[in-house]
């Protein structure tokens, strides 16, 4: 996914205690040059006459934050990034601002679902890059190697964060050639505790593979394309029990196989 921040968005700015020094610091250089009182009379009972805040929320200075419309200094020209006006508002860390345009931790998983790097997806094969026909080669991915992968994004000053959790769930074999079999027939591998598919062991050159493929027909001069697709399923979790799935993502890697006839001796 590409994340493209908008042309303005909200963010926490103002410690309550601050926003209350700077905005009476305000109110006072108003006054001073003759404005009209009416002119701040509706922000004085906002933020300060208890409709709806009182005193500027300085009782609960630590927790939580007033936020601000700020714009994207790439697209200040743009028509859009006048359109968080809205006055300063207050949120309680670690909540969801709950207002369009305002970073929440959708935003903040979407972020992190764009940092997300998984490893290179590169299978392990038993006989390595040849074949015999009619002979299976097994195939298996070292689980050790694709572990969960994890990625925080958060919101300093607040307790606002969202992390994407990406974990391996299936492994697709195509063998590159129709003169082939997969295990398993669906060519989808199945994980268990330790790895994707199973490495061989010494004794199994007579044992099917719970994963792998057995090609039918020799090269001839050109490789066969193996191709090993992982799919990563995505998650992600964040501030106030927010959650939810998100695209899962699939990684190809082709492995060229040379695939010879059995070979036999006549006496």
């Amino acid at each position: 996914m590409d994340w493209k921040a908008p042309a303005c968005w909200y963010e926490p700015y103002w410690k309550a205690k601050d926003f209350k020094t700077f905005t009476e610091a305000k109110w006072s250089m108003y006054s001073s040059v003759g404005g009209d009182p009416k002119g701040i009379a509706g922000d004085k009972a906002l933020y300060k006459g208890g409709k709806p805040y009182k005193n500027f929320n300085t009782a609960k200075n630590d927790k939580g934050m007033w936020w601000v419309g700020v714009k994207n200094k790439d697209m200040e020209k743009d028509p859009a990034a006048g359109a968080c006006n809205r006055k300063p508002f207050w949120v309680d860390n670690g909540k969801d601002p709950g207002i369009l345009e305002a970073i929440d931790t959708k935003t903040l998983a979407d972020l992190a679902y764009q940092r997300t790097k998984v490893p290179d997806t590169e299978v392990e094969l038993k006989p390595e890059n040849r074949s015999t026909v009619n002979l299976p080669t097994w195939v298996w991915l070292d689980k050790a190697k694709f572990k969960q992968v994890k990625v925080r994004a958060e919101l300093p000053g607040t307790d606002l964060w969202a992390e994407t959790i990406a974990k391996p769930v299936g492994l697709h074999l195509n063998p590159g050639t129709d003169d082939a079999e997969t295990y398993p027939a669906s060519g989808e591998c199945a994980i268990n505790d330790d790895n994707i598919g199973m490495p061989y062991a010494k004794g199994d050159s007579d044992k099917t593979p719970p994963c792998g493929v057995r090609y039918l027909r020799a090269t001839a001069g050109e490789p066969y394309q193996l191709k090993a697709s992982v799919t990563w399923e995505v998650t992600w979790r964040g501030a106030g029990k927010t959650g939810d799935d998100l695209p899962n993502g699939t990684f190809e890697t082709t492995q060229d196989m040379d695939v010879q006839e059995i070979q036999s001796i006549n006496r």
